[in-house]
């Protein structure tokens, strides 16, 4: 329905001028003609290299988007919401499982081969692509050069941060010989399956099916290849544990074991000592962080998380993430064995 068919003429077009003048901060002044952005891009053009009209061009066809402030502000009241079953209801259920049989399936040899080659268990390949995009479906319809612009000038909290990421576009594009503004992603500018940032892309992407070319969004094995190579480079240990439940007991001092946050230092017996041990009585051998998954209203979960847990967190620095991601991986591979043992 058009404006006009609501009001007079002259009501629509006091109604557009109201908008326009809403939006004039950033609709009428192009990022290519801000201050900040004409610093930008003579930086790029000292640091890299990077011809100042051709920048020029694609800043004038960057755009504001409201849209990718309102998703990366926090929530206003961020403790009411924080729920581990809620988050986990979001990743753990049988549209994802039965996404990650398919994609596993169809991409078990490069999956298998990456596993081998990094070290890394390939649930937790499959894992974090399924968390990530639920294995390509959605990777992202913003335009990664908007996006990063609005962010490393409209957003003050982290604009440093994106600043580095929009550089770490503009050098990726180059490198790859493609036009910035091709590049779609997420509204944070993570791009491809695994949804790397650029700088990821950049330190950490591999051309896993040998073509030449780094593809997270059109090659499957790429983001296979890339995910695994993330999560060696930051860590990994080969065959350790990720999580195992904690056992708390009735007078356990939890209060010093999660102010340490997410960082495993605690070895059994520095937690036997306050009260807490595997569940299962075999405490993997190496230091945990103690993990408290909280859902308002109902018990906390308590997990220890091991070296490894700790490297998936380096993806996306939540204990929640890193939980579902396991968590995923490992009921994608029940489904799967259980899908074969049928089969037999």
């Amino acid at each position: 329905m058009s404006i006009s068919t609501l009001r007079p003429l002259t009501g629509a077009v006091s109604l557009l001028a109201a908008l326009a003048f809403l939006g004039h901060a950033h609709a009428a002044d192009r990022y290519a003609d801000r201050p900040e952005t004409q610093q930008f891009i003579n930086e790029m053009h000292e640091r890299h290299g990077f011809d100042k009209d051709a920048l020029t061009f694609i800043f004038r066809r960057a755009q504001y988007l409201p849209s990718v402030i309102k998703a990366i502000s926090p929530p206003r009241d961020p403790v009411a919401v924080r729920s581990w079953q809620r988050y986990r209801g979001r990743f753990i259920d049988p549209v994802r499982i039965k996404a990650g049989v398919a994609f596993w399936e169809r991409h078990r040899e490069s999956i298998r081969a990456a596993s081998d080659k990094y070290g890394v268990p390939e649930e937790i390949i499959v894992g974090i692509i399924g968390v990530e995009t639920i294995y390509g479906r959605n990777t992202g319809n913003y335009q990664a050069v908007s996006a990063l612009s609005t962010l490393a000038f409209d957003y003050p909290r982290r604009a440093e941060l994106f600043r580095g990421e929009l550089e770490n576009l503009l050098l990726m594009a180059r490198e790859q010989g493609r036009d910035p503004l091709d590049y779609q992603g997420s509204y944070a500018g993570a791009l491809g399956l695994p949804q790397f940032l650029p700088s990821s892309v950049r330190n950490y992407a591999v051309d896993f099916d040998g073509d030449g070319q780094i593809d997270l969004q059109g090659s499957p094995k790429d983001a296979i290849g890339s995910v695994a190579r993330y999560m060696q480079m930051h860590g990994w240990e080969s065959g350790a544990p990720v999580a195992v439940r904690a056992a708390v007991g009735p007078d356990a001092n939890l209060v010093p074991l999660l102010a340490n946050d997410i960082n495993p230092t605690f070895d059994a017996t520095a937690l036997a000592s306050h009260g807490v041990k595997a569940a299962s009585g075999e405490t993997p051998a190496g230091k945990a962080a103690f993990v408290e998954l909280v859902t308002p209203g109902e018990d906390s979960e308590y997990w220890l998380g091991y070296q490894n847990f700790y490297v998936i967190t380096r993806y996306n620095r939540s204990s929640f993430y890193a939980m579902s991601v396991f968590q995923l991986g490992e009921a994608v591979k029940a489904t799967r064995e259980a899908a074969v043992t049928a089969r037999r």
